[in-house]
């Protein structure tokens, strides 16, 4: 019979291998910094809409927003992303390692068309 741990050694290689590939040549620190950058940019543009409001410091890929309620419900139809604060209207906003500056123009696009439209 078995004891039911004795596998668990043999199965490691296997997430090890995850690991090894991501911190190979800094991969880890090229998917942050491109996190990080599109959040900055995403950023940059959401200061210059009036009705928006950053409320944290970014500082890494996330951007925390005061934005009305009724254009939230409108943009997560399109986007994923959730309430921070629901009884301040304060959404946290996540870029990742895949998203692109057309990513980030698009959101910008929509919002500002839901504005317009509001």
């Amino acid at each position: 019979m078995r004891k039911q741990g004795m596998q668990l050694a043999s199965k490691m290689r296997f997430i090890s291998a995850q690991y090894l590939a991501y911190f190979r040549n800094d991969l880890w620190k090229a998917c942050a910094s491109h996190s990080n950058s599109m959040a900055n940019l995403l950023a940059d543009h959401l200061k210059n809409i009036p009705e928006i409001r950053i409320t944290q410091k970014v500082e890494s890929n996330g951007i925390f927003v005061i934005m009305p309620d009724e254009i939230a419900k409108k943009m997560q139809q399109h986007y994923f992303f959730y309430p921070w604060n629901e009884k301040t209207s304060e959404y946290r906003l996540m870029t990742s390692w895949d998203t692109q500056k057309e990513d980030i123009e698009g959101f910008i696009s929509l919002l500002l068309q839901e504005f317009k439209n509001h």
